[in-house]
């Protein structure tokens, strides 16, 4: 699985197609409470900490505010509970179409199973590694639509900090480490991110090897996701597209291909000098 802040990033743009029937009704409720309240564009800006601009951006749904923008809007404007009931829709829309079911489910899961053979997987991203692949997408992605997806990818990673901690395994291949995407600097930084991250207690992070001459990996990434009510599922993404799948056996059959992927893996332990090697070569 592949994908992958705050203040102007805080306030995203809406991606295509992404919920934008959601934050333009958001934004017309938004006016006409502040309409309601007496404020013009500026004061109600001030009072929420951005720009009139921008509030004009959140009214006619050209940008999406955080939860934490809504609740102060909805405190500011003397709302009583009108926006802050749009928070969770309005943060699912912040998300392409394809990955707005994964993510709820990121919040709700107790075990990620993660095998990736493309780019670093979102939630181990740096925040230029993901501004260098989000600027590689072709048909080219809007500038404001890359920062709001930066915005969101970061945001998800507020799962290494969730308690009770869920339990985090990563696997991905050599060649996705090698892959010096945005350049040298941005590799080193991005190599350096996952050496923090794997000595964090409840994540396990492996490299498959090239030479590695089993590899039951060869269908391609996935997630594996336990829920916090035991049922278990598994994602799968490519070309913007996805799919999510609930069968019981796929998602069996999908643990133990993962099983088998790590136990061709190195060691966390060994994948951790690998990545320092790696880091020795640039």
């Amino acid at each position: 699985m592949t994908e992958n802040a705050d203040t102007a990033a805080e306030a995203g743009a809406v991606p295509e197609g992404a919920g934008t029937g959601v934050v333009a009704a958001f934004g017309q409720t938004l006016k006409t409470l502040r309409l309601r309240a007496g404020l013009d564009r500026a004061e109600c800006g001030r009072r929420i900490g951005y720009s009139a601009s921008t509030v004009a951006s959140f009214e006619q749904g050209r940008r999406i505010p955080s939860p934490k923008t809504i609740d102060k809007a909805d405190e500011a404007l003397g709302a009583g509970g009108l926006l802050s009931v749009w928070k969770e829709e309005v943060e699912r829309a912040q998300y392409p179409v394809f990955f707005q079911g994964m993510a709820q489910l990121e919040k709700e899961a107790i075990e990620l199973l993660m095998y990736d053979t493309l780019v670093v997987n979102g939630l181990l991203q740096t925040e230029e590694y993901m501004r260098a692949v989000l600027g590689m997408r072709r048909p080219t992605l809007n500038p404001e639509v890359i920062e709001q997806r930066v915005a969101a990818r970061l945001a998800r990673q507020d799962i290494f900090d969730r308690r009770p901690s869920p339990l985090l395994s990563f696997v991905m291949c050599e060649s996705v480490l090698r892959r010096r995407l945005g350049g040298n600097s941005v590799a080193r930084g991005q190599l350096e991110h996952l050496l923090l991250v794997g000595q964090k207690q409840d994540v396990e992070l492996q490299v498959l090897p090239l030479d590695c001459v089993e590899h039951a990996g060869v269908d391609g990434p996935f997630t594996g996701v336990t829920r916090d009510d035991g049922k278990k599922f598994v994602y799968a993404e490519s070309q913007g597209t996805s799919s999510l799948e609930t069968d019981p056996k796929r998602a069996a059959l999908v643990a133990a291909r993962y099983g088998i992927i790590r136990s061709q893996a190195l060691t966390p332990r060994e994948s951790m000098e690998f990545i320092e090697g790696l880091l020795g070569e640039l």
